[in-house]
């Protein structure tokens, strides 16, 4: 299987987030993104920005505790925080099939529940190199994701 990788830096928050907001404007309904990270190293920020690229109404925040937050607007978003379950069962019980129909859906902790992902899934690592600054590399595998990362090379 071919793969595609970009990687950026960012340093601090406010970067974190509008490379997420980068990425919000070129997903659609359908589009799953996984992202993987220890704690702190900036998916919630990244998906923030992420939702106001897709022009969505509230603010985000972690879905730790309720599993699933939804966010409205010209695309609605599913933010997913897959840390506390079980199994991929369990994000199958709750639609996870169902929010792929309309939504564009974020997964944090995606390797819990990745055989339960579709096929094509954008994934997004987050690491931490100190304080500030993180490393977040995206890796595509087919070639819808491919196109997006190349878009987000040339902004």
């Amino acid at each position: 299987m071919r793969e595609m990788k970009a990687t950026f830096e960012t340093n601090g928050v406010l970067e974190t987030e509008k490379l997420g907001e980068a990425l919000g404007k070129l997903l659609s309904p359908g589009d799953c993104v996984a992202l993987q990270g220890e704690l702190g190293a900036g998916k919630t920020a990244f998906t923030r920005g992420l939702a106001r690229g897709l022009d969505a109404v509230d603010y985000v925040t972690s879905p730790t505790f309720t599993i699933i937050n939804e966010y409205g607007g010209d695309i609605p978003l599913a933010h997913m925080d897959v840390y506390r379950l079980n199994d991929a069962f369990e994000l199958e019980d709750i639609g996870f099939r169902e929010y792929l129909r309309s939504h564009v859906v974020v997964v944090e902790w995606a390797g819990k529940v990745a055989d339960i992902l579709p096929p094509e899934v954008l994934w997004v690592e987050f690491e931490i190199l100190d304080d500030k600054r993180r490393r977040i590399t995206f890796t595509a595998t087919a070639g819808r994701y491919e196109k997006i990362i190349r878009e987000l090379k040339q902004q």
